[in-house]
């Protein structure tokens, strides 16, 4: 699966033009809630990534599945309607990019401080407390820890706090090391 830490200029014109419409209508807690839901339902469901991604799909047709997931799934009515003009505008694609910048926006807008923390097989409740303690530490502030499985880091963690990304993944650090070698 791709890098989902990217962004794009694409995505972050959407985000500021979703985050200033949920701000005028008042919903923005509600529309960040519903990206976050789809942030998750992204990393779990492959039928949603092809949905998103496939360059077989109409944008007609990806309007109509992302709209009956926000059906589905009761989202507010703004990300409902955002959703279908991206899909619409042939852009489904950048919904994690949109996703992502509105995060962003989010952030800097409330203070708040939101970290990603991917690893290559679940976290334990032990793991995720020591994680947050040392983010709190290191922070200064409690920070909103988001966690994701991605096996093809092999092992280690990848936490991305704010624009900064701390990259002690196993697979990194092998690439890191065939680089080297290469170049002795």
């Amino acid at each position: 699966m791709a890098d989902e830490f990217r962004t794009t200029e694409v995505g972050d014109r959407y985000a500021q033009a979703l985050f200033d419409l949920a701000v005028e209508t008042g919903a923005i807690d509600a529309v960040r809630a519903d990206l976050k839901s789809l942030r998750a339902a992204h990393g779990e469901s492959a039928d949603l990534r092809r949905l998103l991604s496939s360059p077989v799909l109409k944008a007609g047709d990806q309007s109509r599945g992302l709209l009956a997931i926000a059906d589905k799934a009761g989202f507010n009515r703004t990300t409902r309607n955002f959703l279908g003009l991206l899909a619409q505008n042939g852009r489904a694609r950048d919904l994690m990019a949109v996703s992502a910048g509105f995060e962003r926006l989010y952030a800097i807008r409330t203070g708040a401080v939101s970290a990603e923390v991917v690893s290559a097989s679940p976290l334990s409740a032990a793991q995720t407390a020591a994680i947050l303690k040392a983010l709190r530490a290191a922070l200064g502030k409690d920070p909103e820890v988001t966690a994701r499985v991605d096996p093809s880091i092999l092992g280690g963690l990848k936490i991305k706090v704010g624009s900064k990304l701390f990259d002690a993944s196993l697979k990194t650090k092998l690439d890191q090391m065939k680089f080297a070698l290469k170049r002795a």
